[in-house]
């Protein structure tokens, strides 16, 4: 007993709080299921009458709970309790009767419940797709009728409703099932019907769905629904689809003429009668739309929404090709317009959208002059002086126009009116623009192009109505650019390209427009040489595709395909501006690099590595090439510094190169290493010494390269007259080696190394000094009187430094050493040419 009057009381609970919106549906109905299940465990062998009715009321509400929360499959156990319930109930009470009129009583008391019962699982079963179920159950609800009238209502609004629901679902065949139900329900009882109103909304459903679910097949079940509805009670909606279905079936005009006949003494507001003349005219009924217009208009004639009608006739009459008509009507508006009979500002404004959209599709079709006839109907509407953003745009249209008929004049007024209306718009730039163009006037065309470029980067807000899109700017400068190169205006076509490249997104369209600005920008440093103008230009063209090929993208329309594509295209492009530039350095270099940069966003192969390898080899050696020309140390410096980090760069690209083939022919070793000993040596790099101790480990090492190294040691500012003997006695060491040995390359070597050893003016030398240089005129004594290639230019001047030095040494006393040396001077006498009897 406890436990049952606890779960009363959580009932009870539940429903105060749900109306004070303390719980939602969902909880209350879970409170209910709690306090359901625990009344229902608590129910003895032989309940009393009181506990079966409360068990019947909570399980009945219970059910309904689940179902309005949408979880039907919870509710079936709870209403089958119920029905058990119901039964108890019965039986107890015929228990206890007393006589027939009892029975009755007890009968007519449990079947409202009954009833109740039985609808709710027919809502259930409709919720969870059981046709069969539903069926059954609303069956047995409506032989209940007889005894229950009053329910009438409740069941036909029922059968409705799961008409409506089977409809949503595209279920027809069963929405039509209940539909009928719903109306058939509703005819039982005329005291508790649910009135003709809802009567017709049922029938138009059903004919709605009949005519949905096949209206070739279901076509007299439809109408003949549709009709019924309209007997009940006449709606808008039910004459509109009694045309809707007539016009579906391919009736006669007749038949839509009665149709149309049924509705036209009754009160219909207009746009309903608009609506329906539309129906008629967009299904090819021009007779019986156009005429039923016509008595439309008779009937609203008084009505300031008139010019509706006849907005709907002009349109028809332009899409069935009636122009002259068309323009009829329109001119009858033009007069009523200044005859006091204006169309309301809505009217207005979908006139001038049927006038421009008139004369958009003239213009299109290259008809310039119609375009113009109509453009003019939508300036009538206008007043003189009068300032307005769409007047602005007219104008514009119509200057386009005059354009293309050649009428310049007549083009320049529109635009002149355009500026007065709206003077700071883009659109109004681009007329000014291409009358400027048109008339070959550079200097305003280009300043045109340059205010749509400051229009372009902050768009006004008033502008907003009339852009097509967030890229209009781009558009109009991607279409200014397109005139001029038509009309062969390159500067024109050039400026419009640097703004065009500045505000561009999509990638496709900026990588065009770049490359175009390229081509063009060439061949006006081509044909006019101006190197100096037209450089930076260059320069901002690649460093911008370098930028944008650099972002990551996530563009669909622009392919990792795409951007290999337009790198090789523009490090290409760079690579020939370089070798164009040779007689600039610095810009050859930087174009070099650029080359290179780019190449970066190509795939690694053997050429583009190539291509990396040799740009960065050119940046170096025009560095290098600078940097012997500057007289300030401190920007030989940086060209050096530069020069170093272009060859650190290269040689790690060339290891990898290295690895795809063979390269023995290949002089990227040697330029390597010499350029390096150039920069380092003339920083007076302390590494300096490391570099050179792998390079005279080197066996393959070439005499030539051993001389230029031996020269750059010396070359200012570098001074390392060590580095500079060693690589020169390497040098003559290979000489040596020769089987045929080069007389002149080993004199000009040996040559080199007796100066370096043997300074010019000096007494006072050590002896192992004078022994060493006395080795060297011994190895080209040697030589001389091996070969006659000797040159004897070369032996006078050997024999004149080895007489001189013997002198030296004769003035401070060192007899013995000069008669050596004076000796070794008389021995190269004898090997003189002509010159031996001047020297005797």
């Amino acid at each position: 007993t406890q436990l049952e009057e606890s779960a009363i009381s959580l009932w009870n609970w539940a429903v105060t709080k749900h109306t004070g919106s303390v719980v939602n549906d969902e909880q209350r109905a879970k409170l209910r299921f709690v306090a359901c299940r625990l009344v229902c465990l608590c129910e003895g062998s032989d309940p009393p009458e009181g506990t079966i009715r409360r068990q019947i009321l909570m399980s009945m509400k219970t059910g309904k709970g689940w179902i309005d929360i949408g979880k039907a499959d919870l509710a079936d156990g709870f209403l089958e309790i119920a029905m058990s319930c119901i039964e108890k109930l019965y039986a107890k009470l015929l228990k206890g009767s007393d006589g027939e009129a009892d029975i009755h009583v007890h009968k007519a008391d449990v079947e409202k419940n009954l009833f109740k019962v039985l609808s709710y699982q027919a809502e259930s079963a409709v919720a969870q797709g059981d046709f069969q179920k539903a069926v059954m159950c609303v069956q047995r609800c409506k032989d209940m009728l007889m005894k229950l009238p009053k329910e009438t209502c409740y069941l036909s609004i029922l059968c409705y409703n799961f008409g409506v629901e089977t409809y949503e679902w595209k279920r027809y065949e069963q929405s039509s099932f209940w539909l009928s139900q719903s109306y058939d329900i509703g005819k039982m009882d005329v005291k508790y019907s649910v009135g003709k109103e809802m009567q017709a909304k049922v029938l138009r459903l059903l004919a709605t769905a009949y005519f949905e679910w096949d209206c070739n097949l279901h076509l007299d079940k439809a109408l003949k629904a549709i009709s019924l509805a309209n007997q009940e009670n006449l709606h808008p909606a039910g004459c509109f689809l009694k045309i809707k279905i007539l016009l579906k079936s391919g009736a006669s005009d007749e038949d839509i003429n009665s149709a149309v006949a049924e509705f036209l003494h009754h009160e219909m507001s207009l746009d309903f009668c608009l609506n329906t003349a539309k129906l008629l005219l967009e299904h090819g009924r021009e007779s019986v739309g156009f005429d039923f217009l016509k008595s439309v208009a008779e009937r609203f004639e008084s009505s300031p929404d008139l010019g509706k009608i006849t907005l709907l006739h002009i349109e028809f009459l332009l899409q069935n090709k009636r122009e002259l008509l068309a323009k009829q009507k329109v001119e009858e508006i033009i007069i009523g317009h200044y005859t006091g009979k204006q169309l309301l500002p809505e009217a207005l404004n979908r006139l001038h959208i049927i006038l421009w959209d008139r004369a958009a599709k003239h213009y299109e079709a290259k008809s310039y002059s119609e375009a113009l006839h109509w453009y003019n109907y939508s300036v009538s509407f206008y007043t003189p002086g009068q300032i307005d953003q769409n007047l602005a745009k007219l104008q514009r249209n119509m200057s386009s126009c005059y354009l293309h008929l050649k009428q310049i004049d007549k083009a320049k007024e529109a635009v002149k009116e355009a500026e007065r209306c709206d003077p700071h718009s883009i659109f109004t730039k681009f007329s000014v623009y291409k009358i400027a163009v048109m008339e070959k006037d550079t200097d305003k065309a280009v300043e045109a192009v340059i205010e749509m470029g400051k229009l372009a980067e902050k768009p006004s807000q008033r502008e907003d109505k009339l852009r097509v899109d967030e890229n209009t700017g781009t558009n109009l400068l991607s279409l200014a650019a397109q005139i001029a190169l038509e009309n062969e205006q390159q500067v024109v076509a050039i400026k419009a390209l640097e703004y065009l490249s500045e505000h561009l997104q999509d990638c496709r369209q900026l990588f065009a427009a770049l490359k175009c600005l390229v081509r063009l920008m060439l061949s006006k440093v081509m044909a006019e040489n101006e190197e100096k103008s037209v450089t930076y230009v260059l320069n901002n063209t690649f460093f911008a595709a370098h930028k944008r090929l650099a972002e990551s993208f996530t563009e669909e329309k622009f392919t990792g395909d795409m951007r290999i594509l337009d790198a090789h295209w523009f490090r290409k492009v760079a690579w020939n501006l370089a070798v164009q530039f040779r007689g600039y350095p610095e810009k050859m270099r930087d174009f070099f690099l650029l080359s290179f940069k780019l190449s970066q966003f190509c795939p690694s192969d053997k050429a583009v590595l190539i291509a990396q390898k040799t740009c960065l080899l050119m940046a170096a050696a025009v560095d290098l090439e600078m940097g012997r020309q500057q007289v300030t140390p401190s920007k030989q410096a940086e060209l050096l510094t530069q020069a170093l980090q272009h060859l650190q760069a290269c040689k790690e690209i060339w290891k990898v190169l290295k690895l795809t083939g063979d390269f023995a022919k290949d002089p990227t070793d040697t330029l390597l290493l010499l350029y390096e000993f150039e920069a380092r040596s003339k920083l007076n790099d302390p590494t300096l010494h490391n570099l050179m101790e792998s390079v005279w480990e080197q066996p393959q090492i070439e005499v030539k390269t051993l001389e230029i190294i031996a020269s750059l040691a010396m070359e200012s500012p570098a001074w390392y007259p060590v580095l500079c003997k060693k690589a020169l006695k390497s040098a003559l060491n290979l000489h040596r080696k020769q089987t045929v040995i080069d007389a002149v390359k080993f004199s000009k070597c040996l040559h080199s190394l007796i100066n370096l050893s043997l300074p010019t003016g000096l007494t006072d030398l050590d002896a192992c000094v004078l022994q060493e240089v006395w080795d060297y005129f011994e190895d080209a004594l040697s030589v001389v009187s091996s070969t006659d290639a000797y040159p004897e230019m070369e032996i006078l001047w050997l024999m004149t430094r080895a007489w001189n030095t013997g002198i030296f040494q004769y003035t401070i006393g060192k007899y013995k050493e000069a008669e050596q040396w004076c000796g070794l001077g008389m021995r190269f006498l004898n090997h003189l040419g002509s010159l031996k009897k001047s020297y005797e």
